[in-house]
This record gives C-alpha cells, sequence and structure tokens, in this order.
C-alpha cells in the first residue's frame, strides 16, 4: 500500500453561507491524501497500475469552480468523485478557506474528510 498526497494546492472558489462570499470568493489551501495499492506500480512502472496525481488534481479543480455554501459539502463531493478509481482504498481530504469573514484576526479555517 502507498499514499499519493498532493499538497497545499491553492485554488479560489466562491464557497460559502454570506452573500458577499458568492461574490467576491475567497482563496482555498486544499490537501489530499489517498491510498492506492502500488503494488503493480512499482513493478511495472506504468501510470495504469497507480492513479494520475494530474487527474486527481484535475477533480479537485473542477469540484472548486462549482459553488457549495458548506466547505463540508465541498470535501464531501470531492471524495464523491474520487471513487471512480478503482484503486483507491482510503481518501482524506482538508479544505482551508484563507482569511474566514469572521470579526476577528484568523488565517484559515479548515475541514477535514476521511473516507
Amino acid at each position: 500500500m502507498g499514499k499519493i498526497i498532493l499538497n497545499k494546492i491553492k485554488l479560489f472558489g466562491h464557497h460559502g453561507c454570506i452573500p458577499e462570499e458568492k461574490f467576491i470568493g475567497n482563496n482555498y489551501l486544499i490537501n489530499l491524501e489517498i491510498e492506492v495499492d502500488f503494488s503493480n506500480a512499482y513493478i511495472n512502472d506504468e501510470l495504469s497500475s497507480t492513479i494520475d496525481y494530474v487527474h486527481l488534481y484535475s477533480i479537485v479543480k473542477e469540484e472548486m469552480k462549482i459553488r457549495s455554501k458548506l466547505m463540508e459539502h465541498l470535501a464531501k463531493r470531492i471524495i464523491t468523485k474520487l471513487k471512480i478509481f478503482k484503486k483507491l482504498k482510503y481518501a482524506k481530504i482538508k479544505i482551508c478557506k484563507k482569511n474566514p469573514p469572521l470579526k476577528g484576526i484568523i488565517e484559515e479555517v479548515c475541514v477535514v474528510l476521511e473516507e
């Protein structure tokens, strides 16, 4: 078993419950970690024996374009999309909204979902 980890994906999105977030948007930082059986990949050196991280990135990027009120909803949508990969054994996603609209100073607010 092995892991593929995409760290600190930086994307922009219009997620949130506050009306201004729908129009203004915000910056997000996403970490994605998946577990895959690498036993064939490290023997035959073929991309088809693993999960292509380019495809993983494109799924995250496309789902970030679809507005959600909650980051929890967004996280679940992304993990659900990842289930197209038969080799996927486990997925963990962390989505952080940078500079959330709170009455205070906070760098980010994050949600984590594991399946």
